[in-house]
């Protein structure tokens, strides 16, 4: 196997290398290929894309072994991890002090892994009869909060608490599950209590750790023996579980996730070869072997609720396919809920090009599933960005193996994300539309657009922060927020965040746009500025332009400056300084800055868009022109 990835690394194959480093990392998930994994990914990075994202543990058990292992998968779903550790058992130490590691290393996500031996080992041992438990149970939750709060307040990152563990053997057996003060009980509360915490702050998140161990077993999980002489809590087999637990919640947080999911058919989505087999004779339904197939539909129905969209990229007769997709009874999807479909007889690669086109996604915002090893090979050759997930043998284990990729992980879920699909579905109408028009000007007429430009609501802090993780194309900077960040500076004295919102005559786009402002001294900087690509070439972005404009008069600025700094995909917002009156005024490695005067500049609205600058979420007066 290493020999197959060095020659593919050596021929520039590096779609090919990372997948080999893949398997071998499947088969073998321990430090020595752990390591070998990160020789490869520094050859492969400046090619694939990567994200840089920083990790800090607190935690009362030892982790350091998992470290390269976290790193190692992380290099393999894009993340470049950096990874700090806390001293052992003093997370409270470290957040409480201001000038500790936890805030000098800056992190992007801290990750609480604390146990309940640890945090309540009186529940741990021999559990707390009486009224003594209700005083247990408050004094964890209040640790907790204090944790939370204080965190909170000192660091943007996001924050992942470990939900605390039942123990394995309760000290009443069997009766524990009879009694309302079992440790079983105790345990439980706590955890609802957790979610309660959570709930109240924006980037907190709760890992089930408890159901993660009870899902690999409890009796397999712990290993007595590592505790008691290195304080490590697992099995050296259930590392790498715990290792995939933490990146399912850390692909989500760094903008990593996949957006579109592309599938085959035959021996994929159905059992059988449609050509051959007919539509009588495929396999799916709820009795085996068409359960398998059914399994994974139902899985891939989960992932459009998660606002995933969905695509078929199959070699087949598209008639008789759409037909089958839309006949057949023991089909759980058919062709309405795909966004995009290429049924035919093109290579696949460039099918998955027109796919990610026609979708206004990059390839790396693909995942392709397919039962053929040979169409998989062929488009990590070909499309080395696009996560491959090559089925395995066994139709049985479809569904798991898909449903066990991190970047298909979602931590919150805004209205567009449950809405995602309707809205591709609008916009093949409006696709359509624009062909019956003369000329695109005629068609921006039609569409009758409202843009409203307003201050963040606290609702759609989650939705904000989310643009701006997966928005490439038209992000003039490229940079990232936590919502955390996005919660914090909100509230910040000379800065503001708008969301921008878009209606036509086809329905609610959403909120498609961000603006991060900050102003003082009679300037005004433009921190961040994105748009979806849902709305790219509806000049929606010379509104948002035209309202930041009216605003900057409003606090009487005299110039409204801001950045382009160019990534591997922000080509299409390259010129949109030039373009919008705004002068350069300096030029270095990071990017170009950019100078506009407020008050003598003639910027405006295009006339087709009806666009206002609302306040608290209310509609403004009408600035169109």
């Amino acid at each position: 196997m290493r020999e197959l990835i060095e020659a593919a690394l050596a021929a520039g194959r590096y779609g090919e290398a990372r997948s080999a480093a893949e398997a071998m990392w499947r088969a073998q998930p321990n430090g020595a290929v752990a390591n070998y994994v990160l020789e490869c990914a520094a050859r492969w990075r400046e090619t694939l894309p990567c994200r840089p994202w920083r990790v800090y543990f607190l935690r009362s058990f030892t982790v350091e072994p998992m470290v390269p292992l976290l790193r190692a998968g992380g290099a393999l779903v894009g993340l470049e991890l950096t990874v700090g550790v806390g001293p052992l058992g003093a997370y409270m130490q470290e957040v409480l002090e201001g000038e500790s590691g936890l805030y000098r290393f800056r992190p992007d996500t801290v990750i609480v892994a604390v146990q309940t031996r640890d945090i309540a080992p009186q529940l741990w041992e021999d559990g707390v009869p009486g009224a003594g438990l209700a005083a247990v149970v408050a004094e964890v939750l209040g640790h907790f909060t204090a944790l939370v709060e204080r965190l909170r307040s000192d660091s943007p990152a996001d924050l992942i608490l470990h939900a605390l563990e039942e123990p394995v053997h309760p000290s009443w057996g069997v009766l524990d599950g009879q009694r309302p003060d079992g440790q079983a009980a105790a345990v439980q509360e706590i955890n609802q209590g957790l979610r309660r915490l959570v709930s109240r702050w924006p980037g907190v998140y709760l890992l089930g750790y408890d159901r993660l161990v009870a899902n690999y077993g409890r009796l397999q999980w712990h290993d007595e023996r590592k505790w008691l002489l290195v304080r490590l809590p697992m099995r050296a087999e259930c590392q790498p579980v715990m290792v995939n637990e933490w990146l399912r919640y850390l692909v989500p947080l760094a903008g990593r996730g996949v957006k579109v999911v592309v599938t085959d058919l035959d021996n994929t989505l159905w059992g059988g070869v449609l050509g051959e087999d007919g539509p009588e004779g495929i396999q799916v339904g709820i009795e085996h072997p068409g359960a398998h197939y059914r399994a994974l539909q139902q899985t891939l129905v989960d992932f459009a609720r998660r606002g995933i969209l969905l695509a078929v990229c199959s070699k087949n007769d598209e008639p008789e396919a759409l037909a089958a997709m839309d006949s057949h009874p023991g089909m759980l999807l058919r062709s309405s809920a795909f966004a995009a479909t290429r049924i035919n007889w093109t290579d696949k690669s460039q099918n998955l090009r027109e796919i990610a086109g026609e979708l206004n996604v990059g390839l790396d915002a693909l995942a392709f599933l397919d039962d053929s090893p040979v169409e998989c090979e062929r488009v990590r050759r070909e499309l080395p960005e696009v996560t491959v997930i090559e089925l395995p043998r066994e139709p049985a284990a479809y569904a798991a193996t898909v449903r066990r990729h991190p970047g298909f992980e979602r931590l919150a879920l805004s209205q567009e994300d449950e809405a995602r699909g309707e809205l591709y579905r609008v916009q093949k109408e409006r696709v359509t539309a624009q062909r019956q028009f003369g000329t695109v000007e005629e068609f921006y007429e039609s569409l009758r657009q409202e843009v409203v430009m307003a201050l963040v609501d606290p609702a759609h802090e989650q939705r904000v922060a989310q643009l701006t993780q997966k928005t490439n194309q038209f992000n003039l900077t490229g940079r990232r927020y936590s919502e955390a960040e996005i919660h914090e500076l909100a509230r910040r004295e000379g800065a503001r965040v708008f969301e921008v919102s878009v209606r036509d005559r086809f329905g609610d786009n959403g909120i498609v746009g961000v603006i991060v402002f900050r102003y003082t001294a009679g300037v005004g900087v433009i921190e961040t500025m994105l748009m979806s690509c849902r709305v790219i070439g509806r000049t929606v972005e010379t509104a948002m332009m035209a309202l930041l404009v009216r605003f900057g008069r409003q606090l009487s600025l005299q110039w409204i400056e801001g950045w382009f700094v160019p990534t591997a995909k922000n080509g299409p917002a390259r010129d949109f300084y030039a373009n919008h009156q705004f002068a350069q005024v300096e030029a270095g490695e990071a990017g170009t800055r950019w100078r506009l005067p407020v008050e003598s500049c003639s910027l405006a609205c295009p006339r087709w868009i009806r666009a206002s600058l609302a306040k608290d979420g209310n509609d403004g007066e009408s600035i169109a022109s």
